[in-house]
């Protein structure tokens, strides 16, 4: 009877603890795995944002680093962390 007990203690600290899990942390994983996918598949002439807003369009790939051009003639190396999203073709000329 004292387990019964002990286990209704904490029951209510279980069911937070799932809730937090399937409201909070499990969601948090799935976009970080996209994230990671999104930023895997960018190839050159990919129109993309960086996460400080800045948009422009991959000229130059690498393991790390892209370069993407803002203007023309304007280059920027950026990390590959720092892409935010990659954008339809085409949006960079309806701007």
């Amino acid at each position: 009877m004292a387990n019964a007990t002990q286990f209704m203690q904490f029951l209510p600290m279980i069911v937070i603890f799932a809730l937090f899990w399937f409201m909070l942390v499990r969601p948090q994983q799935k976009r970080a795995k996209e994230h990671q996918k999104m930023l895997s598949e960018i190839v050159k002439g990919d129109e993309v944002v960086t996460q400080g807003g800045i948009i422009g369009r991959v000229t130059k790939t690498g393991e790390q680093y892209l370069t993407i051009e803002v203007a023309n003639g304007v280059e920027v190396n950026v990390q590959r962390g720092a892409v935010g999203s990659k954008l339809e073709k085409g949006t960079i000329k309806s701007l």
